[in-house]
């Protein structure tokens, strides 16, 4: 009798997480694996096409079934019904949880925002004794301040006990940030399982026909991904297009991507009169090989408090997977990698002229260190960030938690 493995996680297919692969790969070793997820809404915070918001429906993909309640939508705007939707998945995921959960042998939980999202996995150890593993990719209660929420004495005590509930009800945990681990220690005793997991690169076609990034021939810098405040692009910007003209006539910023600060870079643009930076909007992650392969260097930026310090960007093993030099604009684990595997260069997210000094050593970099950094990328793509190796993992990790 093949094993049952309930997924926990808010986003699913045809929503574009990591997890999908995950369930597929599962699905092919022979185990039965389910899905409990939410009607797809991520990131328009707009219900699918083809999909109906009901309170509770079923689909069958790849021999999956998906299991999905009742989605919130307009969270992209507001903070309220951001809110909602956290609390919503939490509330009918865990009424669903403890009428289809007593069958299954593992529940593996995929946290890719609110630990609120976790709670229906934990109430299956907590009432039916089923062992649970969370794929950690969004640390409580850091990520709560870092977003914006003040921390008073009321909240963290809240938080604190909220994350204390969630994993000690948690049988193992696996990571995707090396720094991730002390901050999970101090909730869990020493027999609950920490194992490194990281996210891998997107799969790229080396092959498909590159665009042309500009009419005439120049340095392409490009970020690819979520535009928000915490991505720090205005300072990249403000950097980049502060540059002398000898430099600036060289090179070309990319802004490829959508999300909440959007406009207001459009501004800074526009009021400043920066030249030779371009927005190219939202593209199909289909497509994103086009814009990777054109580019020369690519950048991944974070704004510089303490959880971003354990925070690796998913991107970041995307560009390695490009075979690209890197501009790590970000402190912690993140520029970690960049610096200890020489991908590229890092700079301090706070300081305008260290950011300028990279973009202008990356326009002055020969050709022998570009094959480099080209080099160390296909190493490390290899080794720590294969994906067959990765699930393999979280699937042994999964499988062990059983006591």
């Amino acid at each position: 009798m093949k094993n049952k493995i309930l997924i926990v996680t808010e986003c699913f297919y045809p929503e574009e997480f990591k997890i999908n692969d995950v369930a597929i790969e599962w699905k092919n070793k022979g185990y039965d694996v389910e899905v409990l997820t939410t009607v797809p809404s991520y990131p328009e915070s707009e219900i699918y096409n083809g999909y109906k918001n009901k309170f509770y429906q079923k689909e069958i993909w790849n021999d999956i079934t998906i299991h999905r309640v009742k989605a919130v939508t307009g969270y992209k705007t507001s903070l309220i019904k951001k809110l909602l939707k956290y609390f919503s998945f939490m509330f009918f995921g865990s009424i669903l949880a403890l009428k289809i959960g007593k069958k299954y042998d593992y529940i593996f939980g995929f946290q890719v925002g609110a630990l609120s999202s976790m709670f229906p996995a934990i109430l299956l150890q907590k009432f039916y004794k089923r062992p649970v593993t969370l794929w950690i990719q969004d640390i409580w209660p850091d990520s709560v301040y870092a977003y914006g929420f003040k921390k008073t004495k009321v909240l963290q005590y809240l938080l604190d006990k909220f994350v204390s509930l969630v994993y000690r009800h948690t049988s193992s945990f696996a990571i995707t940030g090396q720094g991730f681990k002390n901050r999970v220690i101090p909730y869990v005793s020493d027999d609950q399982l920490i194992k490194y997991c990281p996210n891998w690169a997107d799969e790229l076609d080396a092959n498909i026909e590159n665009i042309q990034l500009s009419d005439d021939s120049k340095i392409h810098f490009t970020f690819a991904g979520n535009i928000g405040k915490v991505q720090n692009l205005e300072n990249v910007i403000s950097a980049f297009g502060t540059l002398d003209n000898k430099f600036i006539n060289k090179a070309q910023l990319n802004i490829i991507g959508d999300g909440s600060e959007l406009n207001n870079l459009k501004e800074l643009v526009q009021k400043n009169n920066f030249n030779n930076i371009l927005f190219h909007g939202r593209k199909p992650r289909i497509d994103m090989s086009k814009y990777l392969n054109a580019s020369h260097f690519l950048i991944v930026s974070l704004v510089d408090k303490p959880i971003f310090s354990l925070t690796v960007p998913a991107k970041t093993q995307t560009y390695i997977a490009a075979k690209k030099p890197i501009l790590a604009i970000l402190k912690g684990d993140g520029a970690k990698i960049i610096k200890d595997n020489d991908l590229g260069y890092i700079s301090d997210p706070n300081n305008l002229q260290d950011i300028q000094n990279i973009f202008i050593k990356a326009i002055n970099t020969d050709g022998e260190q570009i094959s480099n950094f080209t080099k160390n990328c296909d190493i490390l793509n290899n080794t720590i960030f294969n994906k067959d190796n990765i699930i393999n993992n979280l699937l042994s990790l999964t499988i062990k938690s059983k006591t």
